[in-house]
């Protein structure tokens, strides 16, 4: 498979993204459907979560196999699993620290009653004021989760270019169709948390861009170069990012009820992760 067609297929599989994502313009949704939606993207980021770490444990464990065969230094694999707790550290509590400082940019306090500019500010104005502030929060929300599944798609796409550069062309092939499948359903990952927010046509330009552009980046790299420490480092802190996103996302649902209801779409979100997996995991053999 040549460069070309490697980097068009994994363009093509990164940017399936945006089947899901105009979902979160629809505005006729019940709080219980955007509930479901919401938890079934907890479903499939659960699974994702454990995807990616299960990829870069059996990086550290192919190389423990090489240590125990002294085939590789122990050195190495310490390092390796130095920079798997880095890469978890910076994709959860990175990510945490990131929001804090955008916080203040993003969200203004009203005036306590009785304050100096309380007779300024009228009861509409800071309702306005708290609309505004929990719109934006909700839209940073999916910017985080698109940014969280972009670190993890850039991986899928690393996958697609070593699959294509080493000429296991029916592997590389399988691998598009399931990353494909999978960012399919990772776009109602992203918006399934805004709730009875509706975003922009152009909010959602971006957000598909962020998730699904470093499918392509990834395949134009893992074509050209093949690092172990460098694949690690990313699922890492595509793990620690989705695991900060899936407590996000599951403490904001959760003032709108419906447990049961979205215990059960977690585990449907779970099971469609599971099924596209199998189609990627049958076409390797």
């Amino acid at each position: 498979m040549s460069f070309a067609q490697t980097v068009l297929l994994g363009a093509l599989a990164g940017f399936t993204i945006y089947l899901g994502l105009p979902v979160g313009r629809l505005q006729l949704l019940s709080t219980r459907a955007r509930v479901a939606l919401a938890m079934f993207s907890v479903g499939v980021l659960a699974f994702i979560f454990v995807d990616v770490l299960s990829n870069g444990l059996a990086i550290i464990d192919d190389t423990l196999t090489a240590v125990k065969s002294h085939h590789q230094s122990a050195g190495y694999l310490i390092w390796l699993v130095v920079l798997l707790g880095l890469g978890f550290a910076a994709g959860s509590a990175g990510l945490a620290m990131i929001e804090r400082v955008m916080r203040p940019l993003s969200a203004r306090t009203p005036p306590i009653a009785g304050g100096s500019d309380a007779a300024a500010l009228s009861v509409p104005d800071a309702e306005a004021l708290a609309l505004d502030a929990s719109r934006r929060r909700a839209l940073r929300t999916g910017l985080t989760i698109a940014a969280a599944i972009g670190v993890h798609n850039f991986a899928e796409g690393l996958a697609i270019g070593v699959s294509a550069r080493s000429g296991a062309i029916s592997l590389a092939t399988v691998l598009i169709i399931g990353f494909a499948l999978h960012n399919a359903t990772e776009g109602f990952g992203i918006v399934g948390p805004l709730g009875d927010v509706k975003p922009s046509w152009r909010w959602l330009g971006v957000a598909g861009l962020i998730g699904g552009g470093p499918t392509f980046l990834g395949s134009i790299v893992g074509y050209g170069v093949t690092s172990h420490p460098l694949e690690l480092v990313f699922y890492a802190a595509a793990g620690g990012a989705i695991l900060y996103v899936i407590g996000e996302v599951w403490n904001g649902m959760r003032r709108y009820g419906h447990r049961e209801l979205g215990l059960l779409m977690v585990t449907a979100g779970f099971l469609v992760g599971i099924i596209t997996d199998l189609v990627v995991a049958y076409g390797g053999g």
